[in-house]
């Protein structure tokens, strides 16, 4: 977890940061002309080739859709309160408790077993 003043994020990967492993894989992709013909000055435009211009865009969409699964960013507010929330004694729940110690409606019973 890298930690500064104002956020936290708290990243999954093990993988070493800046590490770029060699491109030996192909990803194929159909597209329209006009899709063609919007990449190509885009790309351009950054001074790149439409391949690269692609998989640097996919990667940023991908890691975009997969960020609530592997990071979250803290202003120092919410950190604070995620710190006092984490830090409580966890609390006895008697309704909880009484709900998970009946069996599960979507379990067909045993014929052995008592119907609740």
């Amino acid at each position: 977890m890298a930690i500064s003043a104002d956020r936290v994020v708290a990243v999954t990967s093990d993988k070493p940061q800046g590490h770029r492993p060699a491109k030996t894989n192909r990803i194929e992709l159909r597209a329209t002309e006009d899709d063609r013909d919007l990449l190509d000055p885009a790309a351009a435009a950054l001074g790149t080739d439409r391949s690269s211009f692609l998989l640097a865009k996919g990667r940023l969409a991908a890691q975009r859709v997969l960020a609530d699964r592997e990071q979250f960013v803290l202003d120092a507010d919410a950190l604070q309160e995620w710190e006092w929330i984490i830090s409580r004694p966890a609390r006895s729940l008697p309704g909880l408790a009484r709900l998970l110690e009946r069996p599960s409606p979507f379990l067909t019973p045993a014929a052995d077993q008592p119907q609740a």
